[in-house]
């Protein structure tokens, strides 16, 4: 009877703990026009940023892919002096709060940015306020979580076969193509799904850095935003929609390795 009791108060607060979760989520159901939903999803500006969306997010994980999987892989086997530092300066983005990560990136990128300026003056490009600005700020929030992932998968896997087929003659690039990547490939691609998935549901920094502009900058997020504060709750509730079986869709394919379900 007493261990009965004992278990009674964990079984609440974890109770407590999937009500914080499902509550709201109940809540969003409940208000959706479900007879509109596709009709909503249709209108001229949803489907904008629908479509902006899908590409600034593909377009930030290629960034990330570019240039976090050789971050990680230095990260992972090359020991250097404050490699620690750099660790976390990249996993920074991830506990920034999205606003700072978009004021740091104008005033590093902006016209007067002292990276910005340089891109200007040499290129004539600019990024703030342009879809370019949308991708960089996605991909500033969202490759470390390719980057950790990748990282720990570098670490993880068995270097015997790599020493094996370096005895062999294989050059590095060689053995890193044939017999490395195929050994992280189901890591990267569940460091890949997150990346995306958090590009895809990027607010703060895109809209302090690259605008909320229709058409060009105004993504899923941002224009959830904007229907919400005019009114428009049809529309806004059914890019949520889409946003939360996106969001879902994902943390069901990565279960096995993210939730630990067996």
């Amino acid at each position: 009877m007493a261990r009965a009791g004992r278990g009674i108060a964990p079984a609440a607060l974890a109770a407590g703990a999937l009500a914080l979760v499902l509550l709201p989520l109940m809540g969003l159901a409940q208000r959706t026009p479900w007879s509109s939903i596709g009709t909503d999803l249709r209108q001229h500006d949803a489907l904008l940023a629908l479509r902006l969306s899908l590409e600034c997010s593909l377009g930030a994980l290629a960034v990330s892919i570019l240039l976090g999987v050789p971050l990680a892989w230095v990260l992972a086997r090359y020991p250097f002096p404050g490699r620690s530092v750099a660790r976390a300066l990249v996993t920074l983005p991830m506990v920034l709060p999205p606003v700072v990560g978009g004021i740091a990136l104008l005033y590093a990128f902006g016209r007067r940015g002292f990276a910005g300026r340089w891109l200007y003056a040499s290129t004539g490009w600019r990024l703030p306020f342009t879809a370019g600005g949308a991708v960089l700020a996605e991909a500033f929030v969202a490759m470390p979580f390719l980057v950790i992932t990748a990282e720990a998968a570098f670490r993880s896997i068995d270097r015997r076969a790599e020493d094996a087929a370096a005895t062999l003659g294989a050059s590095p690039a060689y053995r890193f193509r044939r017999v490395t990547l195929p050994a992280v490939a189901p890591a990267l691609a569940a460091g890949a799904a997150l990346c995306w998935a958090r590009a895809l549901g990027e607010f703060g920094a895109t809209i302090t850095f690259a605008g909320n502009f229709p058409g060009t900058t105004q993504t899923m997020p941002l224009a959830i935003y904007v229907d919400i504060e005019s009114g428009n709750d049809g529309v806004a509730l059914a890019l949520s929609l889409v946003m939360l079986a996106v969001s879902f869709i994902v943390l069901i394919g990565l279960r096995d390795r993210w939730l630990a379900t067996r």
